[in-house]
Formats: C-alpha cells, sequence, structure tokens
C-alpha cells in the first residue's frame, strides 16, 4: 500500500481576530466563539495567491519527507479557490515548485477536496502507475466571502496544507474508506454568478451577494452531524477494529459545535480529536493537512497509529478515510 512520509503546512501571516471583525461587520468576539470556536483566522496578503500558499506548504512537507520536487511524480490539489477559473492551480504549483512536467491537476469537492484528493492519490499509488505523490490542500475563501455577510465571513480563514504520499508493501495504508455526495443538496453551498450558467457578462440583474459565497447554514449543519457520525462509525466498523483501538481523529475544522457532536455520538473521546479550529478558522481545503501537519509536529500521531480523517462539505459531499500510519 503506501504510508505518509512527510507532513507541511502555510499560514499566511496576517491574522484577523474577533475584535477585527467586530470592526467591519455586526458581530462580537463572544458571538463567534459561542457558536463556532473560532477566535482568530489567517488573512492572505493582497499579492499573495493560493498557489503562493501551496507552495510553502508543499516545500515543508517535502522537506520532511527527505524528497526534492523532482523526485514527486504526481501532484493532485484539492482546492475551489484556484488562482483563476482556468487553468486549474495545480499546474501553476508545478512549476513554482519545480517539479518537472509530471501530471498536475485539481480536485474541487469544496471543503471535502482534500478528501478526495486523498484517496485519488491513494489509487494511483496503489494501482503501481506511481511510487511518490505530493497532495495539497490549499484554500483563499477570503477573496471570495462577502464581507457584510456575518454568517460567513466569520467562518474562513486562509491557509495550505501538504502530505506526501510513497508507496510502501509493508504498510497497509487505508484500513477502509467512506466517501459520497447528496447531490440534490448541491445548491446549499455555492457562489450563484461565475460558472457558465450565470456568466459574470451576462446582462442579468445579479444581486450583490450573488457574486459570493453562500451557505444554508441550519441545512448544512443539520447535514453534517447526521453524516459524519454515521461516516465515522462505518469507517470503524469496515476497518475491523473496535472504536478504542483509533488513536487520533481528524474532522474538517467546520464548527467546535459539530466536533464535539461527532464525538459525542460516537462515543469516541473528544480528546482523541485533532482541533485546531480555534486559532486558524474553517479553511476548506487545507482544514484537515493543517491540523494533520500539526499533531505530527509536536509528536502526536506516532507510527502504527489508527487515524480517521473526515472531510465533508459543499456538494452536498463528505469524504472519510482509516488509516495505519
Amino acid at each position: 500500500m503506501f504510508k505518509i512520509i512527510g507532513t507541511g503546512s502555510y499560514l499566511p501571516e496576517k491574522i484577523m481576530t474577533n475584535f477585527d471583525l467586530e470592526k467591519i461587520v455586526d458581530t462580537t468576539d463572544a458571538w463567534i466563539r459561542d457558536r463556532t470556536g473560532i477566535s482568530e483566522r489567517r488573512i492572505a496578503d493582497k499579492d499573495e495567491t493560493n498557489s503562493d500558499l501551496a507552495v510553502n506548504a508543499a516545500k515543508k512537507a517535502l522537506e520532511a519527507a527527505g524528497l526534492a520536487p523532482q523526485d514527486v511524480e504526481i501532484l493532485v490539489v484539492g482546492t475551489s479557490t484556484p488562482d483563476y477559473t482556468l487553468p486549474a492551480v495545480a499546474p501553476i504549483i508545478q512549476y513554482k515548485l519545480g517539479c518537472g512536467n509530471i501530471p498536475a491537476f485539481d480536485i474541487n469537492s469544496v471543503c471535502s477536496s482534500f478528501a478526495y484528493a486523498l484517496i485519488t492519490a491513494a489509487g494511483f499509488l496503489c494501482s503501481g502507475f506511481y511510487k511518490n505523490c505530493l497532495i495539497i490542500g490549499s484554500d483563499v475563501y477570503s477573496r471570495i466571502l462577502n464581507w457584510r455577510d456575518r454568517t460567513t465571513c466569520c467562518i474562513f480563514g486562509d491557509g495550505a496544507g501538504a502530505v506526501v504520499l510513497s508507496r510502501d508493501a509493508s504498510k497497509r495504508g487505508i484500513l477502509s474508506y467512506n466517501y459520497g455526495v447528496k447531490g440534490e443538496d448541491a445548491e446549499l453551498i455555492k457562489i450563484h454568478v461565475g460558472g457558465s450558467n450565470n456568466p459574470v457578462h451576462y446582462e442579468k440583474n445579479y444581486n450583490r451577494e450573488d457574486y459570493f459565497f453562500q451557505m444554508n447554514g441550519l441545512d448544512v449543519y443539520e447535514f453534517t452531524i447526521m453524516t459524519v457520525p454515521a461516516v465515522v462509525e462505518d469507517l470503524v466498523q469496515k476497518a475491523g477494529i473496535q472504536k478504542e483501538e483509533v488513536d487520533w481523529v481528524i474532522l474538517h475544522q467546520a464548527n467546535i459545535r459539530i466536533i464535539e457532536s461527532v464525538a459525542k455520538k460516537t462515543e469516541i473521546s473528544v480528546n482523541k480529536f485533532i482541533i485546531n479550529i480555534q486559532k486558524v478558522g474553517n479553511t476548506s481545503s487545507a482544514s484537515i493537512p493543517l491540523a494533520l501537519d500539526e499533531a505530527v509536529r509536536v509528536g502526536k500521531i506516532k507510527d502504527g497509529d489508527k487515524v480517521i480523517m473526515v472531510g465533508f462539505g459543499g456538494g452536498l459531499s463528505w469524504g472519510g478515510v482509516l488509516i495505519e500510519w
């Protein structure tokens, strides 16, 4: 199968606290912390692109893996905020890193993008086609938010995380997986204008908010607290282990209430959940690899640990794996 041989992450320098948000939108620090668990988030500089964040995270992951960019054989990027509508951002990252003319492509499943990139890369490695794969989750949601909408602008932050996967016959890799999409609810998370259905240049009476990220928060929350616990239970069952054998759980860092609800419903101690939402916010595709890198670098995740990772978001989508580290 494969093993993760290196992790890396990058956060922009600028910190936006809840108190900063109080100055630009009708909200309070207490309101945000009570509903989301977030105290601060990072915001990319105006000259800093998604690809810049991704490259910085990737360099750290490659350094941890002891590999050079030229050792990477395929690059998969999970993102919903690429530098441009097209081309994909992966080729730009490939060039900036100096990987050579390797395959490089994006996967956009909104906040589930990293989870989908991970299972895709694992397939390439397990097929024997490639040995070393670089996976990046990177998003710059500050560029697509409506900063007048407190229900969304308070939640998100910018960042990037990366992992290096390498084929290794001695490792079991993925012990179980669970992926799916509830397409009937696709429009619960969307940007109304900008795709081929509603091009920017069409002479339509668009509203200002149509140009920005929109989310039906309550419906998405209800979907999540029903779906994610079931995914975690399924991963454990399919892997043929007991819940007590799970060492760590890394969920998409969307909301502290969701994380606590999943812990309660699955009866897995919340102490086993890696949580960093309080200081970075919801970084979309970057949230799982960011939290993973933090946990690895402080020595929490060790060889042989059983780690659950679950992404969920627009689509409405979910993707989860249980891996042996």
